[in-house]
């Protein structure tokens, strides 16, 4: 896991790391210089010519300090002061004084197609308006340049904790970013602006002393998914209550009861109509089809199962509500693990008072269009405020929000928050999402044997998307994102699962198990 900082955080660690540690701002100003430098040339070739573009901000000192380190390896490197020297910040100032007597060129005009790369040191995480007149211009001529791009922090123009683009931003191949990534830098379109992105060491610490943090999953965090215990059986690794499918919508059970199974379910259970019962037959025969909806077939259904997942292509008619509601009011009160998906989602906003069902084992999994109708804000406003919408219901309801988007934001009700990295546009597929319950009940279902070591439901549901995600990127190198599908992702998941989890020692030949 690592941890995912806001601009206002950012600043905090920097100043305390300032004032509290007594590390002077000119040694970290130096250290970020060193970083950016550093990852630079491993991509340098023999004839490289520099342009880097300083603001007068202290992002505009650390772009001084790379043009002097650059200039004193014997690299053609230029400075443009964007915005002249009044003004600088003392930090920045300094840097020019400096790079003034190593006789670092300063240009005021330059000729765009001379340089082989263009280096952003113009704004840093602090922009809080748009970008307009001469800093429009400047950063449409630098993008239009044809010359490798590099962004110091964070690239000029985006906004540092939900990426949006302000006005104009600037287009990097890489951004090498300080002490924590940025949530502006995991958001889209940041994300997309930033190009490749590294996390630079300088010395600023301090962030996990925290009691709720933002962070991202890694691939070695797929290590925390338990053993496949050797003397199981299909009910050890758990049995998945499907409450899904209405007339002529069976794909979405089909797709949800298969991704179940390929994530390691043991057994799948699909409560439908009867309409859906020979297609899901002959679609998914290791399902069991139950078409039954009364008292005491549900009470069986309910006993039988560790989790529930309700919602996929259920659609909106009364008997889809009251199908819905007696298994989302029932497993409330039985305690059982349940993810509400799709129309359930789209019930629990019609009837506002459903919301008495849902609690700490609770995971809803909106899409925005979802969220839109759950807390009444517009999409635009939720995509501004992706973290804060998702936190706010986890809060209010105490549910886990898996908030569903490029970067999707999976939150808890004390406030602890996720932001999925993993995944590509590929994914942007009709039943992704119905993919993603099954997932979530697999994974739900993996630590049935562990329960005293299980976490708990909000880094299940983190480890869920992650792997979803994973598989995505698999069928996507494999495929190509324009035409991969739904099933695609399922056909990937027992393969991330092997790469990601049993290549990790998690399982040994002859059931012999050794910890990675």
């Amino acid at each position: 896991m690592k941890e995912i900082v806001t601009c206002s955080e950012m600043k905090e660690l920097d100043h305390r790391t300032i004032k509290d540690m007594g590390v002077p701002s000119c040694v970290l100003m130096e250290r970020a210089a060193l970083k950016v430098v550093e990852e630079m040339e491993k991509d340098f070739t023999d004839s490289e010519h520099i342009l880097v573009v300083c603001g007068r901000g202290n992002n505009g000192g650390d772009g001084i300090a790379i043009a002097r380190l650059l200039h004193l390896k014997g690299v053609r490197a230029e400075i443009l002061l964007a915005g002249g020297e009044k003004g600088m910040t003392e930090d920045a100032a300094l840097q020019y004084r400096i790079a003034e007597n190593y006789g670092v060129p300063f240009v005021n005009n330059p000729h765009w197609s001379e340089y082989t790369t263009i280096v952003d040191a113009i704004f840093g995480v602090g922009l809080q308006r748009d970008v307009e007149g001469k800093y429009y211009q400047l950063i449409r001529q630098m993008n239009e340049a044809h010359a490798r791009k590099v962004a110091v922090d964070i690239p000029s123009g985006v906004n540092g904790d939900n990426g949006r683009e302000m006005g104009i931003a600037f287009l990097a191949d890489l951004t090498v970013t300080f002490a924590f990534r940025k949530r502006g830098l995991c958001f889209y379109p940041g994300r997309m602006y930033a190009g490749r992105t590294v996390v630079a060491d300088i010395g600023i610490y301090g962030g996990k002393d925290k009691v709720n943090q933002t962070w991202h999953l890694e691939r070695k965090d797929m290590k925390r998914l338990p053993e496949r215990v050797a003397y199981g059986n299909k009910g050890t690794f758990g049995k998945v209550l499907l409450v899904a499918g209405s007339e002529g919508m069976c794909g979405a059970a089909f797709l949800s009861g298969a991704a179940s199974f390929a994530a390691g379910a043991g057994m799948v259970k699909i409560q439908t109509v009867e309409e859906n019962r020979i297609p899901l037959q002959t679609l998914l025969p290791e399902a069991i089809v139950s078409c039954a909806f009364n008292e005491e077939e549900n009470e069986k259904a309910l006993d039988w199962c560790d989790v529930i997942v309700i919602g996929p292509g259920l659609g909106m008619s009364g008997k889809s509500r009251e199908r819905a509601q007696w298994f989302l009011s029932r497993g409330h009160s039985a305690g059982k693990p349940v993810i509400a998906d799709a129309d359930t989602l789209n019930l629990l906003a019609m009837y506002p008072e459903w919301r008495k069902y849902l609690g700490e084992k609770m995971i809803v999994t909106p899409h925005l269009g979802e969220m839109s109708r759950l807390c009444g804000r517009s999409i635009g406003e939720i995509q501004n405020t992706m973290a804060e919408t998702a936190a706010e219901f986890s809060r209010e309801t105490g549910a886990v929000c898996v908030l569903k988007d490029a970067c999707t934001v999976i939150t808890d009700a004390v406030g602890n928050t996720c932001l999925n990295l993993s995944g590509n546009a590929g994914m942007g597929t009709a039943g992704s999402g119905d993919v993603l319950s099954g997932v979530l009940a697999a994974v739900c279902c993996m630590y049935l044997p562990y329960p005293e070591t299980a976490p708990d439901m909000g880094m299940q549901a983190a480890l869920g998307v992650y792997l979803h995600g994973i598989a995505g990127d698999m069928a996507a190198k494999k495929l190509g994102m324009h035409g991969m599908t739904a099933r695609d992702i399922i056909r990937m998941l027992p393969e991330a699962l092997k790469k990601e989890v049993e290549a990790n020692g998690r399982i040994q030949d002859g059931g012999k198990h050794e910890r990675a």
